[in-house]
């Protein structure tokens, strides 16, 4: 018999390196993704994604259910390995086969090899009495430096759901190219209107992305765009656009788009999306804040904290601090400064960004409208279907979160506003 790892060791050997990297290294999963999992076949490229953001959501109740048995922690690799064995073996994966593998996955270490007989007898432990005590663990909690701000904002309830809803993870949303019958693929429409899948499995293999007949896009991130409304023949402008989801839907609408962002690797996957779909934009790599000309609408998508996205990058609570938290908002404040500058008399800009903090949202939108007194907030919010009149904030803007829609598989946390500038 060979002695060559299986697939699934492949994969779990990989969901290890990753847990490595975000929870010893600080590094965020897209920035070390790429090295680790290149090499792998796709479907268990598929399988280490899959383990690795397992282990990061459940990291609170694996850890739990290991203390009991570890006298002091181990290494960082070995816990790590420990963690991905206890989260499969509780949530029902096959003892012997997880054991197993987790156990040789150990030994083949050249440094910790010889922590297989722990790793060994705490996993059968864990067997044995961890899917019980799995059940009776809460809803793991945001780290502090990220709960507390959330909670004085939002209140401890709505702090429980939006956990809750990160510990779910998230389905898998697409929008379509206008008139687009994406009935083989299944699923159902989210109240705004998004093909929402539960269990996708490889995207690229799924009906009608050869075809480019849709692109993978959160529900909620699909709205900024659709706020906008982009007609046929204005000039519009995308700044901060890749991956390209809101990009796309406004090529879509016949609008001649202008997409800016700085980096160069991001806007090649947009590239690719526009050339699989058929769509066209102008694209240009560069600084938000070089732009000029005269636009009908501007789009600015803010760099921002992502805290909204937790549910689908759990490891954001791992690898960040807060500590660049308020440099970005004061990029934002900057960024959406110029952005208005390149809105022609008439014409109206949304802001929008993926964070869950009032800094990064609501506060931005009320400062500009003090700055700006040929602004006034537009009516596109208003129109959108399927979006509940207690998430229109106070400046009118839209406030979306994790905990909306449980019923459904919730959404990304997002906030959004429309400004109009004076015809004069």
């Amino acid at each position: 018999m060979s002695d060559r790892p299986t697939s699934a060791t492949d994969a779990r050997r990989a969901a290890v390196a990753l847990l490595d990297k975000v929870l010893g290294e600080g590094l965020l999963l897209s920035e070390c993704q790429a090295q680790v999992l290149d090499k792998l076949e796709p479907a268990d490229r598929a399988r280490a994604q899959r383990l690795t953001l397992e282990v990061l959501r459940s990291l609170e109740r694996a850890d739990r259910v290991l203390q009991k048995h570890l006298r002091k922690p181990p290494a960082l690799f070995v816990r790590n390995a420990l963690r991905l064995g206890t989260v499969e073996l509780c949530s029902g994966g096959a003892a012997h086969g997880v054991v197993n593998d987790i156990v040789n996955l150990v030994a083949r270490h050249r440094r910790h090899g010889q922590l297989k007989g722990l790793v060994n007898a705490v996993l059968r432990k864990v067997a044995e009495e961890g899917p019980a005590e799995w059940a009776k663990l809460r809803v793991p909690r945001l780290p502090k430096w990220l709960r507390s701000p959330l909670a004085q904002a939002w209140g401890s309830e709505a702090m429980l759901g939006i956990e809750a809803a990160h510990l779910r993870g998230a389905p898998l949303d697409l929008s379509a190219k206008p008139g687009v019958d994406l009935s083989a693929l299944g699923g159902g429409l989210t109240p705004t209107g998004s093909l929402r899948l539960e269990e996708a499995g490889q995207v690229s293999a799924l009906p009608g992305f050869e075809r480019g007949d849709w692109w993978v896009q959160d529900a909620a991130a699909a709205l900024p765009a659709r706020i906008l409304n982009a007609q046929p023949g204005e000039r519009v402008l995308d700044l901060c656009a890749a991956p390209g989801g809101k990009t796309l839907q406004m090529a879509a609408s016949g609008a001649d788009v202008t997409a800016v962002d700085i980096s160069e690797g991001r806007l090649a996957r947009l590239q690719e999306n526009l050339a699989r779909t058929g769509l066209s934009a102008n694209v240009i790599a560069g600084d938000v804040m070089a732009q000029s000309g005269q636009y009908d609408a501007v789009l600015l998508d803010a760099p921002c904290s992502a805290t909204g996205t937790i549910r689908r990058h759990p490891d954001l609570p791992h690898a960040k601090d807060g500590a660049g938290f308020g440099a970005l908002i004061e990029l934002q404040a900057q960024m959406l400064a110029h952005a208005w500058t390149l809105v022609k008399p008439g014409g109206r800009l949304v802001y929008c960004t993926c964070s869950l903090l009032p800094d990064e949202g609501e506060c931005q939108i009320e400062d500009a409208l003090e700055m700006f007194p040929e602004a006034r907030v537009g009516d596109g919010v208003r129109t959108l279907e399927g979006i509940d009149a207690s998430w229109i904030t106070e400046e009118g803007g839209l406030r979306l979160r994790p905990d909306y829609w449980p019923e459904v598989g919730g959404m990304d946390g997002f906030y959004m506003a429309e400004l109009v500038k004076a015809d004069v």
